[in-house]
């Protein structure tokens, strides 16, 4: 909890939003749901399909597999090499479509530029695509239907409930447009009966928009460029990027989208790392076993 003025001069507390306990949270709740489903027979199970060599998606996937290890979730690695071409992803996709014992599939990203992810992603079936990315889930999410929900997007609402109890009225603004981020988040800030607004780094007049904001989900993937006089007192703020940069000391760092060292009058704010990232590993473990109890229950 950090404190400081706002901008009418009256001191706010601002809460700095812990992701990593929150998905802590979300892991053990999924690890008790999971015990309960293994005493009907059923063990929730994930394959993850890396292609490729690419160093940062090797984390990704490490880190995926130690948190299903966590929750007791099974989960099956299939490593292709960056030869591979994209009927040999295309097949082990098939494949596993057509496994009884597989509730989920993911496919790490980036692929190797030979294959098509819009293929391979749109090729998963829709009740294992535990990334929420197929166009049936997208259609079930924009009508308020019961598909699989993209897990970064779901992340962020989790964060977000934890702190707003009634949307209805609240002025939200999504920076950035993605279909993994962007659009999802605003169609569930929708379903909760907020006003909201989807702009990018294109926006005319950003910051003004930005300012009437109550909640702000910036996901452009440009480092620093949410500054803090841009953000109106007592605001939600949810940070999505996350870039590497150089340091001064010769070294890396990861920084978000948001200044958020200039952001002490905003109510909430998600830091980088700790915040949105974990949440969305988590989000991967719920929908797995979602897909596990509802294949369960026919």
């Amino acid at each position: 909890m950090a404190r400081g003025p706002s901008c009418s001069g009256v001191e706010i507390a601002v809460h700095i939003i812990n992701g990593r306990a929150k998905a802590a949270q979300i892991e053990e709740v999924t690890h008790t749901r999971v015990e309960a489903l293994k005493l009907r027979g059923v063990e929730p199970a994930l394959a993850v399909i890396l292609a490729g060599d690419d160093p940062a998606s090797q984390v990704y996937v490490r880190r995926k597999i130690a948190s299903c290890a966590r929750t007791g979730i099974r989960s099956i690695e299939y490593r292709l090499a960056a030869s591979a071409g994209e009927e040999e992803v295309l097949d082990l996709v098939d494949r596993l479509n057509r496994d009884g014992a597989i509730h989920g599939i993911l496919v790490q990203l980036p692929l190797p530029p030979v294959i098509s992810a819009n293929r391979v992603m749109d090729a998963i079936r829709p009740d294992k695509d535990v990334d929420g990315f197929h166009p049936v889930n997208v259609g079930r999410l924009s009508t308020g239907g019961r598909g699989l929900v993209p897990c970064t997007p779901l992340g962020i609402m989790k964060l977000l409930d934890g702190l707003i109890t009634d949307y209805r009225g609240l002025d939200a603004v999504v920076i950035g447009k993605s279909n993994i981020v962007g659009k999802p988040v605003a169609m569930l800030l929708l379903e909760r009966e907020a006003t909201v607004t989807i702009t990018h780094i294109e926006t005319r007049d950003l910051p003004a928009i930005v300012r009437r904001a109550d909640i702000v989900v910036a996901a452009a993937g440009a480092p620093g460029l949410v500054r803090g006089d841009w953000v109106k007192p007592g605001a939600v703020v949810i940070d999505v990027g996350i870039t590497r940069v150089d340091a001064s000391d010769g070294r890396t760092r990861l920084i978000g989208d948001c200044r958020i060292d200039e952001m002490d009058h905003a109510r909430a704010v998600t830091p980088v790392p700790g915040g949105v990232g974990p949440m969305t590993i988590a989000c991967l473990l719920a929908n797995t076993l979602t897909a596990a109890e509802r294949a369960a229950d026919g």
